[in-house]
């Protein structure tokens, strides 16, 4: 056992090892690869699996950056996805996020196999790292003048308006968006394929999500800051009992009501 072991105690080592950045775990357990404390070893090991696990997200990233490498000779990619479209309540929301090149923010995927906790968090990442973020809202009386589809493509050219930076590039989750002159590039299940994507799907349903939970005070009853709108069995005995609100999607809800 080295000088240095003995000097720490294993609490203080769990510490040290608990703090390091991953990228800095394999220079952080040398010290400790020859401690024959039990404790050590176990706590060398989890920092193993730790590392592992941090190598293991970094080589999915890489690979979520396929459609970004291919079209890498254009300056400003950006990336579109939208929210909303299946509730009973609330807008559709669509974000537009251009990321610098080579970004690789690790746990963006597809919003909905994120949980809220890892959202909130990466929406506060993106919002910092990206070159631009655009959210565009349709709210529930255009949905119902346009139906749902068009009111989709609105929020997202709605979203592309409102970037600071002008695209090149749009990579699109399976949808080519009407009334746009920037090349697109419809991307099928593209917010588990490209960063890109997966960035604009995370930015949107968080930001829809935060609307959903203040219209819950605005119109309490119907459980809208955990049902975030969808038709969930509570919601739809609300919406029976208390009738609809200024929210809800009125071509949406007449076979309910």
């Amino acid at each position: 056992m080295g000088r240095e072991s003995k000097k720490k105690s294993i609490a203080d080592i769990r510490k040290e090892l608990a703090a390091l950045p991953e990228e800095r775990i394999e220079e952080g357990i040398r010290p400790w690869l020859d401690d024959e404390r039990a404790g050590v070893i176990r706590l060398v090991d989890q920092a193993r699996k730790r590392l592992a696990r941090y190598r293991e997200e970094c080589q999915r990233i890489e690979g979520l950056c396929a459609f970004e490498k291919k079209y890498s000779s254009y300056a400003h990619i950006c990336g579109i996805d939208e929210v909303g479209r299946g509730p009973l309540a609330g807008p559709v929301v669509a974000g537009a996020v251009i990321l610098p090149a080579n970004c690789r923010i690790l746990y963006i995927n597809d919003s909905k196999k994120l949980s809220a906790a890892r959202r909130e968090e990466l929406y506060d990442v993106i919002g910092r790292e990206a070159v631009s973020v655009g959210i565009g809202i349709v709210p529930c009386d255009l949905i119902d003048e346009i139906n749902i589809l068009n009111a989709t493509y609105e929020a997202m050219r709605r979203a592309v308006k409102n970037l600071t930076t002008e695209p090149d590039l749009l990579l699109n989750d399976a949808v080519t968006i009407p009334g746009i002159d920037t090349p697109q590039v419809p991307i099928v299940k593209g917010d588990a394929r490209s960063i890109s994507i997966g960035a604009a799907s995370i930015m949107a349903k968080v930001f829809r999500d935060r609307m959903m939970e203040e219209y819950d005070r605005m119109y309490p009853g119907y459980g809208f800051a955990s049902n975030k709108g969808y038709g969930s069995a509570d919601h739809i005995k609300a919406l029976r009992s208390l009738g609809p609100c200024p929210i809800h999607r009125k071509t949406f809800i007449r076979n309910i009501i």
